[in-house]
């Protein structure tokens, strides 16, 4: 059903003056308050003669540097001591507010126990290793023991972000100079000792300068107006301020902005979530000015907010400075998609208003999260805009299947919004038969050739999103009664052939160091097979040109890892497997007066949008149980479970 404003797409386009060049705009900004408070700079060393030095981390090429770093130490300082991470360990990434991590704790322990003087950390050479290496050096600061950390270019700003963000206003970093995998341990051992061992040195002996603690200082941005001018010079102080994506924004006046809380019962000042790495706390406030920015109409407020809600959750945004270039994206279920308009039809996620809810979110990953491109946000070959979905729901429930909000634990009329995180965007998959059988087949194959990372050299059994047509989904349906049941035949297919799998992971693992003179491939396969669970299975279908029965191979799905979407064009015969990071289910809260406001804005009431639910028995059953958990507070389960 399409909503009765569907061509009223940008909020308070009509009345800001977007026309008129000369109109003076009076902007709020953006960009919420940290929450972390700011520990003092850590005195450095006069010299490293007779202390004790830690040298942690296992990321980039660590096996070759930390050694020599070790001799360079002793070389230059005799009655120094050294300690490495297999003596010590590390502390990992540093944890947000209200996260107890014993690793970092252990660590802390460790360096008091041993009497570290000074911690070397590295090597920081992707997105998700320079947070994981500067928590030692964070653990350290904190411990009032000076650190530096090693990195490559293009990851020291990340690093120096993250210690920041963690309450370390001065991190110092010794910059390596190329990427790491790259070199020959000749050259490895070169850089070492020409580049970075005379900055290792100076950052742990030079005292802090005061332009160091200040130009770190977390700035403090009011409420009232925090620039005036045309709509031309807003976007442009806006863009110097890193505060757009580099494309055009609507100014966020008082007067917008003030429409989009009629649409929320918590005051402006209220946080609605602290979103890391930034750790800023984000209010009611900040969400309606990005969501202004962003074009939203202001009714759009509800799931604004519960967008900024799963950016707070850990899981869905551990991996989003990745070099590799995690896209988020979210779907949204309910009747609330429905009387919004938001389309989960044909080119769903370039209709507009879908769209600006993906504009939404890359402006909250920039002003929320603080994820900054070429400073901590390190895509090599840049990001996808965030999008937007809608489950077509009443499709799902004529096939028997729950949609996917009710298959954790909502009811059919209930309004969620899921976020996840993408590897890839497209390529999708038309088959080319209507048995069920062979379309899930096709459906496996696909995921083993969509996995985390080319090859699938990464993780093994990664998060995975189907997106399914109804017509592909009716086919699958007349065999496979559920989304359960269809998972668990493609976690039982989806399988890679272990040398396959064992060749990727040692060859084009992010960070991977192997020596084949001492760990050669073949016993890399033994690891594989032995850590991974490698059975052997009858040959897939799309490998039975081997001409053999069976095959060792290891599983490339995990029960619980996969969501299943009925959407798109319904009269295509299309699937499509996203690859990328955990889900994360958020419920979004309608003010109590919604029904009045929608009225008044021209929509139909939202229970004209509700569904009605023909269940199958056993699908009954689940509903049942789910429900009964809601009620009595007990944890969420997903009927997989049940």
């Amino acid at each position: 059903m399409i909503c009765a404003h569907e061509k009223k797409l940008v909020c308070g386009a009509e009345n800001c003056g977007l026309s008129d060049s000369n109109e003076q705009f009076q902007a709020l900004c953006p960009i919420p308050n940290g929450t972390t408070n700011m520990i003092p700079p850590v005195k450095r060393l006069d010299t490293l003669d007779g202390k004790t030095i830690a040298v942690v981390g296992g990321s980039f090429m660590a096996a070759v540097t930390h050694p020599e770093i070790k001799r360079l130490i002793l070389q230059h300082y005799p009655k120094a001591r050294v300690i490495l991470l297999n003596e010590i360990g590390s502390a990992g990434p540093w944890p947000g507010p209200g996260v107890i991590r014993a690793q970092k704790d252990e660590f802390m322990g460790k360096l008091k126990q041993m009497h570290v003087d000074a911690v070397i950390a590295g090597n920081g050479g992707c997105g998700l290793c320079t947070p994981k290496e500067m928590g030692s050096c964070i653990a350290a600061e904190y411990s009032g023991i000076p650190s530096v950390m090693i990195a490559a270019p293009g990851f020291t700003e990340q690093a120096k972000f993250t210690a920041h963000a963690a309450g370390v206003s001065v991190a110092r970093v010794a910059e390596y100079p190329g990427a790491f995998t790259s070199h020959t341990s000749e050259e490895l051992l070169h850089h070492t000792r020409v580049t970075l061992w005379p900055q290792i040195v100076k950052a742990l002996t030079n005292p802090v300068d005061k332009r160091e603690v200040e130009q770190n200082t977390n700035p403090i941005h009011p409420d009232q107006p925090i620039y005036t001018g045309t709509l031309h010079q807003v976007n442009n102080y806006f863009a110097q301020q890193g505060w757009t994506d580099g494309l055009p924004v609507i100014p966020p006046t008082m007067e917008l902005v003030a429409n989009f809380f009629k649409f929320c019962d918590d005051s402006a000042q209220s946080v609605v979530a602290v979103v890391s790495p930034s750790r800023r706390a984000v209010t009611v406030r900040h969400v309606a000015i990005n969501g202004a920015m962003a074009g939203c109409p202001p009714e759009f407020m509800p799931i604004l907010i519960a967008i900024t809600k799963a950016m707070s959750h850990g899981d869905f945004r551990h991996t989003l400075s990745s070099t590799h270039a995690w896209t988020p994206y979210c779907w949204v279920n309910g009747p609330i998609a429905r009387q919004l308009g938001l389309q989960h039809g044909q080119g769903e996620i370039s209709a507009q208003r879908n769209a600006v809810l993906g504009r939404f979110f890359n402006l909250a990953m920039l002003n929320f999260g603080g994820y900054y491109i070429q400073k901590n946000r390190m895509g090599t070959f840049g990001y996808l805009m965030p999008w937007c979905m809608a489950e077509d729901e009443s499709a799902s429930l004529k096939l028997g299947w729950l949609p996917y909000h009710m298959q954790q634990g909502y009811q059919v009329n209930e309004n969620t919004l899921t976020a996840a995180s993408a590897l890839n965007w497209g390529n999708n998959l038309a088959p080319a038969a209507s048995d069920a059988d062979t379309i899930m087949q096709l459906m496996a194959w696909d995921a083993t050739e969509k996995q985390q990372f080319a090859i699938g050299s990464g993780t093994p059994c990664v998060f995975r999103t189907f997106l399914i047509t109804e017509s592909v989904a009716r086919d699958l349906s007349k065999k496979y009664k559920s989304k359960e049941e269809l998972e668990t035949a493609l976690v039982n297919t989806a399988r890679i052939p272990v040398q396959q799998r064992a060749m990727a992971n040692y060859y084009a693992n992010p960070g991977s160091s192997f020596n084949p003179n001492s760990y050669p491939l073949e016993r890399h396969v033994a690891k594989v097979a032995r850590t991974e669970q490698a059975a052997s299975t009858p040959i897939p279908m799309w490998l039975t040109w081997c001409n053999t029965e069976t095959l060792s191979t290891v599983p490339a799905m995990q029960k619980g890892k996969s969501a299943f979407l009925v959407t798109g064009d319904a009269n295509r015969n299309k699937t499509m497997c996203v690859p990328g990071g955990f889900f994360t289910t958020i419920k979004i809260t309608l003010p109590k007066k919604w029904d009045a406001l929608m009225a008044e804005s021209g929509y139909p009431p939202i229970q004209s949008y509700y569904l009605e639910t023909q269940l199958k028995p056993n699908q009954k059953k689940i509903e049942g149980r789910l429900r009964l958990q809601k009620k009595t507070g007990m944890e969420r389960l997903n009927p997989r479970h049940l």
